[in-house]
């Protein structure tokens, strides 16, 4: 690819101050080589050069959690009861043929791109996300869910797993790459979840996890109850032993958590939930907006990044929040948390690559990371002293441009 430079009215790099008039310049290999005001930035003969007037240039959003294979389901699964909106959910999905879901994957990708979301952490069990993503170009982490509750089965879950597994593995890349999600400790059980956190260890893999986010899930392991454990109760699977525990610290107990870790929404831990999973140094992917569109209340974010938690926003899915816009969740969580604009912005930048493990290559704008940037039309008359207010009030519609590694993937129509 052809060396690119882009420049913007504001430039906010999130790992530095903003600069004014500023500007950056992408090498061949879609690393930044340069970032600073536009005069300082090399522009060398023949690049392709790109100013964006009454704009602002940020990284490329960072979405901490989706599931692009459910796209096309808005509005379509409406229960507010959670275990119901999950029987739902499963019967839409039955409906899906692996052409479906392929189509799905696709859109939500191209969507991502249209709302300035360069990097995804997804997760979904059909296997066409990772291919989507590395069709289009993207960038992201695709973690293969794993289902099993039944204890008796998990040897042999795992073994077809892993075949699964492996059948992906050649549509990884140096921008995207597979990871594994047990889905929920509602849904798989510990000897599983056991056996697949030592295999992703074993192949350095990263690892994603539904943790603590419905009082039925905590009902379930706290107290062998509830409507989950009527599920279980009527399959014939060996309910929870009593007495139970949080499901943070069961899953603890399974030797499931760590640095590789992305635990998914976190509603309901306990403060021994926070010291446990801030010891183990897993990542947070927090998504305030589906929360709460499933009563399930608000995560205590605030106490998460006191603990030191690596926290990034997501979206969740469509079935859920719809449409799919980064910057309100990231607007929901700063108001749940009592953050400023700069915070607010951190969480689906690099705070988001950070959760992920991957802060060192996406989710700002600093020389040797990718060139992931989106630009976004700002109004006009923007007060410098509010720029990062105004930058963060902006919605999808807003977005200009997104680039990933220098490449445009999204352009709005003039």
């Amino acid at each position: 690819m052809p060396p690119r430079r882009l420049g913007a009215e504001w430039l906010v790099p999130v790992e530095g101050p903003p600069i004014r008039r500023g500007a950056i310049l992408i090498d061949e290999l879609g690393r930044l080589a340069a970032i600073g005001p536009e005069s300082a930035v090399p522009s060398p003969s023949g690049i392709e050069s790109e100013f964006f007037p009454g704009s602002v240039l940020l990284p490329g959003l960072v979405n901490a959690h989706t599931h692009l294979e459910l796209t096309g389901l808005e509005h379509q699964v409406e229960e507010d009861d959670f275990p119901a909106w999950i029987r739902t959910l499963m019967a839409r999905k039955a409906e899906r043929t692996p052409d479906d879901f392929l189509i799905a994957a696709r859109r939500g990708v191209a969507d991502c791109h249209a709302a300035g979301v360069t990097t995804v952490a997804d997760t979904g069990d059909s296997g066409t996300v990772v291919r989507a993503l590395a069709e289009a170009g993207g960038s992201g982490i695709a973690y293969l869910e794993v289902f099993g509750p039944h204890p008796d089965q998990a040897s042999a879950q795992l073994t077809a797993f892993e075949t699964r597994f492996a059948s992906l593995r050649p549509f990884e890349n140096s921008r995207v790459r597979l990871g594994v999600s047990p889905h929920a400790p509602y849904s798989v059980s510990g000897p599983l979840y056991r056996l697949v956190g030592e295999w992703a260890r074993r192949e350095s893999l990263p690892l994603a996890v539904h943790l603590a986010e419905s009082a039925a899930e905590s009902d379930l392991l706290e107290e062998a109850a509830g409507p989950f454990a009527e599920m279980w109760r009527a399959r014939g699977i060996p309910l929870p032993a009593l007495p139970g525990c949080s499901p943070v610290e069961w899953l603890d107990r399974h030797r499931f958590l760590g640095e590789s870790t992305l635990c998914i929404h976190v509603v309901r831990p306990t403060g021994s939930d926070l010291h446990r999973l801030a010891q183990r140094g897993v990542g947070i992917a927090h998504c305030p907006r589906s929360n709460r569109r499933h009563l399930h209340g608000d995560a205590p974010l605030a106490a998460m990044l006191d603990a030191g938690l690596r926290v990034g926003v997501g979206t969740d899915s469509v079935a859920s929040v719809s449409p799919l816009d980064l910057l309100a969740e990231a607007r929901a969580a700063a108001a749940l948390a009592g953050l400023d604009a700069e915070d607010a912005l951190k969480l689906c930048t690099i705070g988001a690559a950070r959760a992920l493990g991957l802060g060192a290559e996406v989710g700002g704008l600093l020389q040797g990371k990718w060139g992931d940037a989106v630009a976004l039309t700002l109004p006009e008359g923007v007060d410098e002293s509010r720029l990062l207010d105004t930058v963060v009030t902006r919605d999808r519609d807003a977005v200009a441009a997104t680039f990933i590694g220098g490449r445009a993937v999204f352009r709005r129509a003039a």
